[in-house]
């Protein structure tokens, strides 16, 4: 299992933000250049959320990072070989400190792969936030770079209903997948149960993305507090 195959709690596109407009050309799309979302802030601010949960106190005060809105994902991992722990996202464009707040519980207690995460795992956790940008309709299943793009298809499974399925950019890096064993891994996330072929594969629609990531430890969580103690 990849450390980033995260379920996906809601599949509707939108692009309510200003960062995730795209425009044509030539049949040639290309994405508005933005700079850098994704801070530190917010992955302590994710363990803020677990621990108050864990330990039943109230919940983190509105936090300094941009409340711009934005797809995302939030990754829970444990130990030091950052074994996935719980990982669920949204292509919904949410405001990041709702957002983020609804994210950090839904992935750490919710994922139907894992039970949910105890106090007594929280000094071996880590958090990934990934932030979902600049979406662009692929050509054909091929039509994405691996390290860049993650990547979300639509297709038909064997019954005719449709059905898709999303990777992060991270996810065939780590398991070392070249294009086409990325699809057809995707294809069988997303419920396919028979061979894959290649008519299945060019009959899929796919749409890549790029994802901009912070990833903190516990560690680096009870440090920054202290730090904001002092």
């Amino acid at each position: 299992m990849a450390s980033e195959d995260c379920n996906t709690k809601k599949q509707k596109m939108s692009n309510s933000s200003g960062r995730l407009s795209i425009t044509s050309s030539s049949n040639n799309t290309i994405a508005t250049p933005s700079p850098s979302i994704v801070h530190r802030e917010m992955g302590f601010y994710c363990f803020d959320v677990l621990y108050r949960q864990l330990n039943q106190l109230d919940p983190p005060k509105t936090p300094n990072f941009s409340n711009e809105p934005f797809p995302i994902f939030v990754t829970w991992m444990i130990g030091k070989d950052m074994r996935l722990r719980g990982c669920i996202g949204t292509f919904n464009a949410l405001q990041l400190h709702s957002g983020l707040h609804e994210y950090a519980a839904t992935s750490a207690f919710k994922d139907s792969r894992f039970n949910p995460i105890t106090r007594e795992e929280l000094p071996r956790l880590h958090v990934s936030v990934s932030i979902l940008l600049h979406f662009e309709d692929g050509s054909d299943y091929l039509d994405w770079e691996i390290g860049l793009h993650g990547i979300l298809i639509e297709f038909y499974n064997e019954k005719g209903n449709k059905r898709t399925a999303t990777y992060l950019p991270s996810v065939p890096v780590e398991q070392g997948w070249d294009q086409i064993q990325t699809i057809d891994s995707l294809l069988h996330k997303g419920g396919y149960r028979g061979s894959v072929t290649p008519d299945l594969r060019r009959s899929l629609k796919l749409k890549r993305y790029q994802c901009e990531k912070i990833t903190v430890s516990y560690q680096d969580y009870i440090t920054h507090w202290n730090n904001k103690r002092c």
